[in-house]
């Protein structure tokens, strides 16, 4: 489970990996137009309606830059913005929000699109007691951010990593010889604490995963016909999840299957970012922001 906490231990290095990628030597546009320090102040704007998600990575980019930068967080993840809202007040030398400006857009539209499209699938599938994760089908190098929006977006994660549980998928099956087969490889292999989750494509499988003792069965493209025999033949020995190329325009349909769980890869690999801006960028007299006009 990616929450705040595990945020801030684990995201300063992807940063700094997404901050050298950008600045390789010296940002030369702005060196060639700033040549020393002078405190400004620039808004992030929201252009879209949606569910925010990342503002404290977007900070991090520029605090990261340079000691002094701030970012005056209007909102906070998991709220919901509207267009034309001001969401930020980044404040700081200017060099600094002019370099970390595309990363900490970046970061933030990414993650933004993808909280705001799980809120979507989220809604879609209200009263039916299913609940929608995410998988691994996320941008290189930006796992921990993307798993994070999900949350942010009202969803829930799958796993993390291939170390996280043992999930049967059909190349392992066929490896092992069968779904009995590996099932039983699994657990003599894998510690006693780790669920194993086998994916079934038809109710041969099904019935073989149900046999073997699988902790959740993955019905995966099935039919919908063919989804409800197999819950029913379930009956509650396996949690059930369902998977295969699920969309907003589909996921509705799901609702009556009567399963646990629904995966949806799209939320990380096909989610369009959230439009925002990083605007107005003026210089500000730094006595005077720091005790007002005339010293007042």
């Amino acid at each position: 489970m990616i929450d705040e906490v595990t945020m801030k231990l684990r995201a300063e290095e992807l940063i700094r990996m997404a901050l050298a990628e950008d600045v390789t030597g010296e940002d030369v546009s702005t060196s060639a137009v700033l040549k020393e320090y002078k405190f400004g102040e620039a808004d992030l704007i929201c252009k879209q309606d949606g569910v925010i998600a990342g503002m404290p990575v977007f900070a991090h980019v520029f605090t990261l830059l340079g000691e002094g930068a701030y970012v005056r967080a209007l909102v906070k993840d998991g709220d919901r913005v509207q267009k034309g809202q001001l969401l930020a007040e980044v404040s700081g030398d200017m060099r600094v929000l002019l370099t970390g400006e595309r990363t900490a857009l970046n970061f933030l539209q990414r993650m933004s699109g993808i909280a705001t499209y799980t809120a979507e699938l989220v809604r879609l599938l209200e009263g039916s007691g299913l609940r929608l994760v995410d998988t691994r089908k996320t941008t290189p190098n930006m796992r921990l951010f993307e798993k994070y929006a999900v949350r942010m977006g009202g969803g829930g994660n799958h796993r993390f990593n291939l170390s996280d549980a043992v999930l049967l998928k059909d190349n392992h099956i066929g490896a092992a010889g069968g779904v009995k087969e590996a099932v039983a490889m699994a657990k003599a292999y894998a510690p006693f604490t780790q669920k194993i989750e086998v994916e079934a494509e038809n109710m041969d499988m099904v019935k073989d995963a149900v046999a073997a003792g699988a902790d959740i069965i993955m019905l995966d493209n099935m039919t919908d016909e063919a989804m409800k025999e197999a819950v029913a033949y379930i009956a509650g020995r396996a949690l059930v999840e369902i998977s295969g190329n699920v969309t907003k325009e589909n996921v509705a349909r799901l609702k009556t299957i009567g399963a646990d769980v629904v995966s949806c890869g799209a939320l990380t690999h096909s989610a369009p970012i959230l439009d925002l801006s990083l605007k107005n960028l003026h210089p500000v007299d730094l006595d005077e922001a720091l005790f007002g006009a005339e010293g007042e």
